[in-house]
This record gives C-alpha cells, sequence and structure tokens, in this order.
C-alpha cells in the first residue's frame, strides 16, 4: 500500500515558505560560509568572491549562471557602496537571475485541457501528477487522470490511489498495454465527462534510449489527433539529486517533445539546489512546480523572490 498520506496538512503544519527554507537547508550551508566572509568587506573581496564561486558550483549553480551571478554581485556591491550587504545583494542578485523562470501554470479555455508529463526513472512523475491534481482541484478545476506508464510495476495502482485520494477518475489498462491509446481514451473520456484538465503520466525513460524517445513522441501525436492543439503543457520532471545531469535532460527531452516547463522534485533531500540557478543560465523553461517534501501539499508553483531568500537565508 502506498503511503500517499505522510506529511499532509493539517494542525500544526508550518507554512510554506518555513517548509521551502527548512527544504534548502542543505544547498544554504554550502554558502553560509562564504557569505560570512564577506560580511565587513569593503571594497568587496575578490579573496572572498573566490570562496563564494567555489560554494556555488558545489550547490551545482554551474559555471555559466555562477560567472553571472559573481558579476552582477560585483555591480550591485560597487552600486550600493558602504551600505552594501552581502546576504540581500546575492538574495536580490538570484531573484533577478530566477525571475524568468516564474511563470506559473494557468489552464487554458480548451476543455479538456491536457499536460503531459515526462521524465526519467524515479523522478517523480507519478507522485507529481498526484500532487498537481490536488493544486487543481483546489483552484477549482476538475481533473482526470492517464494512466500511460503501462510497463513499471504497480505504476497504475500508485496513480489509482492519488485517484481515489483526490477523487478523481484514472483511465487505465491493463500492464503493458498501449500508453497511446490510454491517452486517447482519457482525453476521449475526458471530453465526454466535461472534465477541464486530464493529466498524463507517462513511463520513465532516459534520454539516450532513442527507441523509447521516439515512443514519447508517438504519444504526444496521438494526443494530438485526440484532441486538436493538445498537449497544451508538456511538462519535465527532474529530480533536484541529479543536479547539473538536469541540464542534459531538460536539452534532450526539450529536443524531442518541445517541452513548455519543468517540475523540479525533492528539493528538500539534496544540497545541489542551485541547479534552479543552472536552469535559469542556460535553459530558461518556466519552473511550474518546485517539491520538498512528501506530502501532498509539498508541491507548489515557483516563485524566485521567495525561493531566493529562503535558499540564502
Amino acid at each position: 500500500m502506498f503511503d500517499l498520506f505522510k506529511g499532509d496538512s493539517g494542525p500544526g503544519r508550518t507554512s510554506w515558505s518555513e517548509r521551502l527554507r527548512a527544504g534548502l537547508e542543505a544547498t544554504r550551508v554550502r554558502l553560509g560560509r562564504p557569505l560570512t566572509a564577506l560580511m565587513g568587506r569593503k571594497p568587496l573581496s575578490e579573496e572572498a568572491l573566490e570562496a563564494l564561486e567555489s560554494a556555488l558550483l558545489t550547490a551545482d549553480v554551474g559555471v555559466p549562471a555562477t560567472e553571472r551571478i559573481l558579476n552582477e554581485l560585483r555591480v550591485r556591491w560597487k552600486r550600493a557602496g558602504d551600505e552594501a550587504e552581502p546576504r540581500a545583494l546575492l538574495t536580490e542578485t538570484l531573484t533577478a537571475l530566477l525571475a524568468p523562470l516564474e511563470k506559473p501554470l494557468v489552464v487554458g479555455a480548451e476543455r479538456p485541457f491536457v499536460i503531459m508529463l515526462a521524465g526519467v526513472n524515479g523522478a517523480g512523475k507519478t507522485t507529481s501528477i498526484g500532487k498537481i491534481a490536488r493544486w487543481l482541484h483546489d483552484q477549482g478545476h476538475s481533473v482526470l487522470l492517464a494512466a500511460g506508464d503501462t510497463f513499471r510495476a504497480a505504476a497504475r495502482e500508485q496513480l489509482q490511489a492519488w485517484g481515489e485520494r483526490n477523487q478523481v477518475q484514472v483511465i487505465a489498462q491493463q500492464g503493458g498495454g498501449d500508453p497511446a491509446a490510454v491517452m486517447y481514451d482519457a482525453i476521449t473520456a475526458g471530453r465526454a465527462r466535461g472534465v477541464d484538465v486530464v493529466l498524463a503520466d507517462t513511463a520513465g525513460r532516459l534520454p539516450t534510449q532513442a527507441h523509447l524517445m521516439e515512443e514519447l513522441r508517438k504519444i504526444r501525436r496521438v494526443i494530438a489527433k485526440a484532441q486538436e492543439g493538445a498537449p497544451h503543457e508538456i511538462l519535465l520532471v527532474l529530480d533536484a539529486n541529479t543536479g547539473q545531469n538536469a541540464l542534459a535532460q531538460v536539452a534532450a527531452f526539450d529536443a524531442a517533445l518541445g517541452l513548455t516547463g519543468l517540475v523540479l522534485t525533492k528539493l528538500d533531500g539534496t544540497a545541489k539546489g542551485g541547479v534552479v540557478a543552472a536552469i535559469a543560465g542556460t535553459h530558461p523553461l518556466p519552473l511550474r512546480f518546485i517539491g520538498i517534501g512528501e506530502g501532498i501539499d509539498d508541491l507548489r508553483p515557483f516563485a524566485a523572490a521567495e525561493f531566493a531568500n529562503a535558499l540564502v537565508g
């Protein structure tokens, strides 16, 4: 039985901002000592900036984004003069870098509005679908789930458990079925039932598996046949623990599918939270949601200033 109820909201549940800050603690600790070294240094010390550069790189910010951050920090420091406060300046710099990613998911007028999710094995697609279904429900939308992962053991049962929990229906086939057929059936059912949103799960795959990437393209084509203009959103689910490897995943899946956004999960289990900045610096696709826990409300829309504040402290 899947433990879907772990970490639910309720009396005594901390706020999202507090949970985000706690989830980013490991990454924030990596930045803490270099930021402390910056305190009280006027003019800005290149030695202290080198320490910060090292910390940013170990937090998986990546070389391009790190160079951009440091250059902008120098400019802001010079502009601020004697009033410079390192943490505030870094927070402002990060917020500006991350701002292009802050584009929350908006359900368009099409019915059903089809959202297709893809990603590598273990990234958290099925769990993310369950949480997004709850978020959509809270926004007043009716939802139907398409169990397109027909290969992973118990994937259908896991999605059905999420469906029961969210009180939404799931369209599924027996294991080993055609995932494209599941999508077609789900969209047809969604249209017949007047459902607002169809969330389409897919099996995990590596971008190097050419035949499985071609299968994703087929699924996308079938969805387009079932609903004109669909899929309206194609989201790539990324595990924050993969760090810089996430950039290669974004590039490969975007080339194959034409991504419209990203979902970044498991930020609470890694010191590589800086990968968000790396994405902003190289593949600034909208970061629709970030996840920092196992609770059903631990996946929320990304907000640049909120994230930068939680990261820097």
